[in-house]
């Protein structure tokens, strides 16, 4: 990754953080009803503010993973490990490495859009989900119905509601 990548991140990040103060993660995941204890992947974490924010919320007795492609939102998001001990990073573009059934909540924010092969993406997602749990999906390049063909056309899941621009689905 060179000087390119790392100017990109970084406009990445200050543009996300001009957002935050507007549309506090937190605030975002409480709505959707993350809270203590639950175990959460924040899928294509990017400069992590989610992932953080999550950590939070689900305190010392939960977990977060914040799992992304790009090299350099990985080293960003293993720095907020320093802040949050119960925060875990993953680099994938796929597969990661969690056990079958271990996830309450997937956050799926505006990564669709981007990834390479989102069918194995979506089936990954749907092994690391416990069978009550869910998948929060946001992606602004995208408009509703191509949201909901992309996740109930190849399967395996269902919307069940929508907070705001968030359409929330379950197994």
């Amino acid at each position: 990754m060179g000087l390119l990548n790392n100017i990109s991140f970084t406009l990445t990040v200050l543009t996300f953080r001009l957002r935050d103060l507007f549309v506090p993660p937190a605030a975002v995941l409480k709505s959707l009803g993350i809270k203590r204890g639950q175990t959460i992947l924040d899928y294509g974490c990017g400069p992590g503010s989610y992932s953080a924010a999550a950590a939070g919320l689900v305190g010392p007795g939960g977990k977060v993973y914040a799992a992304d492609v790009n090299i350099i939102a990985v080293a960003h998001a293993r720095k907020m490990m320093e802040s949050w001990p119960n925060l875990g990073v993953i680099q994938t573009d796929c597969q990661t490495g969690l056990p079958d059934k271990s996830v309450d909540a997937v956050l799926l924010f505006d990564v669709y859009h981007d990834l390479k092969e989102p069918e194995k993406v979506l089936k990954e997602l749907h092994r690391v989900l416990k069978d009550e749990g869910k998948l929060f999906f946001s992606d602004h390049h995208m408009g509703e119905q191509k949201i909901i063909r992309a996740l109930i056309k190849p399967g395996p899941f269902e919307l069940v509601g929508k907070v705001k621009k968030i359409y929330r689905f379950a197994k």
